[in-house]
This record gives structure tokens, sequence and C-alpha cells, in this order.
């Protein structure tokens, strides 16, 4: 374990600690001279995305809601039955609509990632052919 107190002894001794360097540390190397394109639509949908879920779901359940509010009050000729099927259209639509937000949110986050620097690859060193 290594203290502040012995990194400055190291120091002011003379002796040179190199820095340690990770195995990963030459992997990441952005492009030189490029551009990054500024930030778009994309990042504005994906912080909408949490509120339009949350939103869209409440406002799925309501028809469930209402229909056994109107079995409870007596509004409704139907028969006990109806809420169950309204249940089974409700669950479609929240499916649909999840599905639906996965989809665009997939879309917003590989956007974003392609906005973003450009790295260099490990370079591949051709044989000159005859």
């Amino acid at each position: 374990m290594t203290c502040a107190c012995s990194i400055k002894t190291h120091a002011a001794n003379g002796s040179a600690r190199t820095p340690r360097t990770t195995p990963m540390a030459g992997l990441f190397n952005k492009l030189p001279g490029f551009q990054q394109t500024p930030a778009g639509a994309e990042r504005v949908t994906l912080r909408r995305l949490p509120r339009i879920a949350w939103l869209g779901t409440l406002l799925l359940t309501l028809p469930s809601l209402l229909a056994r509010l109107a079995i409870w009050l007596d509004f409704s000729v139907e028969g006990p039955g109806m809420p169950g099927m309204v249940d089974i259209y409700v669950l479609s639509l929240i499916i649909l609509h999840w599905t639906v937000l996965f989809t665009v949110g997939i879309y917003a986050f590989i956007v974003l990632v392609m906005k973003g620097p450009a790295y260099v690859a490990d370079p591949y060193h051709m044989d000159e052919a005859e």
C-alpha cells in the first residue's frame, strides 16, 4: 500500500516512477482531425422516452378502469365478462406501446453512438503485391 508520504520521498530521492500503462490504453485512439457532429433530436428523444412510457402506459390503462367503473356503477348493460375483454385489448396495446418505444430508443442510441468521435483502428500493414 502506498501512501502520499512515500510518493513524496521517491520524488525527493530523484527516483523516477514510470506511469503504469493499461493494456487497453492504445486501443481507443481518436481519429485526428475528426469533427464531431453536434447533438440533435436523438438526445431529446432519449430524455423523453421514460416520461412517454409512463404517461402512455397510464393513459392506456384508463379504458380498463372505466370498464370496471361502468360495471360497478351499473352504467353498462354488458355482462361481467366485459372488463376481462377490455383488459386483453389494453394489455396488447401496452405491449405494443412499449415495443414501439424500445425500437425508437434503439434507433436514437445508434444515432447517438454514430455521431460520437471516430476512432483509429489497429493498422494492418499489407504486403506489396507483385
